[in-house]
This record gives C-alpha cells, structure tokens and sequence, in this order.
C-alpha cells in the first residue's frame, strides 16, 4: 500500500509456488521467475517487474536469479529459506544494489526457531567468521589456525 516493491527468494521451487498460489487467489499481480523459465523471457519477466507499477511483488528462486538480474525498483528482500552457501543469498541480496538504485533496502530471512534453516544460517554465520579470520593474513593469523580450525574448512 505505501508503494514498495519486493523480492521474495526461496531456494525451494515448490517453496515459490505456494506464494504465488496465494498470490493468485488474493488476486495479488506478481512476476515470477525459477529455473524453469526459458532464457528466451527472463528479460520481460524482468522488465514486467521494473517497468509495471501494479506488480509489487517478484517470486524468484534463488539460484535461477543469476547473471545480468537488475532489480533496483524493489526496496525490500525476504529470503524465505536460507541456502548452506552465504554467497548465493548475497548474489540475490545484491540484484537490488546496481547502477541507479536510489532506495534504501532492507533485507529480511525468515528463520523458524529450531528448524533445519536455523542450523544453515548458524553454519552460515560460523563460515563467514571463518573466511574472515583466514582473510585477514595483516595479524600472521595462519600462525593462530590450530587444528580445530583448519578441519572447519573442510566439514
């Protein structure tokens, strides 16, 4: 109602359907892309979410959100369910942040309390602080990697 446009992530495609499901039954006009959508219309489905202002919302997976994705009309990201790899999530994050965002962002994930996607994003977290401890070599912090460190790099 305030004029918002959003990207709905999710790593699952069954995920997706269900929101665009419910987007359809409460008439909610979206976009929607996954790895099922012929290159041949990724760019319409794209320009349909940029240039139209009656679709608010885009469902997109979140490994079919891939190259060349400009989404700087959306100024607000939910990852519906997080994947193991940080990376994927910070590509998808990242479709907003491109020549000509003028929006502040804001990005949520929504994580079920004792669930499997609390358990990826504390192993997200414990990986990230990981490469950031191997990155910053200005300390000789490969002199400080004892055993229990180097065996996280490979679990």
């Amino acid at each position: 109602s305030e004029g918002h446009k959003v990207l709905i992530f999710s790593s699952f495609v069954k995920m997706l359907h269900v929101f665009r499901e419910r987007f359809e039954k409460k008439n909610i006009k979206f976009s929607y892309l996954d790895g099922s959508t012929r290159m041949s219309d990724r760019k319409h489905v794209v320009e349909n979410f940029q240039e139209n202002p009656d679709i608010r919302a885009f469902l997109i997976s979140l490994k079919a959100g891939g190259l060349g994705l400009n989404l700087t009309e959306a100024d607000y990201v939910f990852i519906v369910d997080p994947w193991w790899n940080p990376a994927a999530e910070m590509q998808a994050i990242d479709r907003t942040h491109r020549i000509g965002q003028e929006k502040n962002i804001f990005v949520y994930k929504a994580i079920t309390k004792d669930s499997i996607e609390e358990k990826i994003l504390e192993l997200q977290e414990s990986k990230m602080e990981l490469v950031k401890n191997v990155i910053a070599v200005d300390d000789g912090l490969f002199k400080k990697l004892c055993k229990e460190d180097i065996e996280r790099l490979f679990v």
